[in-house]
């Protein structure tokens, strides 16, 4: 089955986050970056980062996965979600181009 695409926010508990993070928050980010990486790494993830917006930071990952559902516990399962800090939106996309990071 072709992949389809997604455009993945990940939505931080406020406007001054990362600025302002708690060491159980910065614990918490390393088993969500740990998540990502290991997705990363099997290829369901095209790229991802933070977009470090005026109005506050938040997280940005394109994923490449079968189906919305799969997008959608993708995001159900990142720890930072479990545990309530983050919460995140997902939109269908369609990938045109894609060239890796230089």
């Amino acid at each position: 089955m072709e992949k389809q695409y997604f455009f993945f926010k990940l939505i931080p508990p406020r406007p001054t986050f990362p600025a302002d993070i708690t060491p159980e928050e910065a614990a918490l980010m390393q088993l969500h970056s740990v998540y990502w990486e290991e997705h990363f790494a099997a290829g369901r993830i095209l790229a991802y980062g933070p977009v470090l917006a005026p109005s506050g930071a938040f997280g940005l990952g394109i994923l490449a996965v079968e189906n919305e559902a799969e997008a959608r516990r993708f995001g159900d399962n990142d720890p930072s979600v479990i545990e309530g800090l983050n919460r995140f939106e997902i939109h269908p996309m369609r990938l045109v181009a894609s060239r890796a990071k230089g």
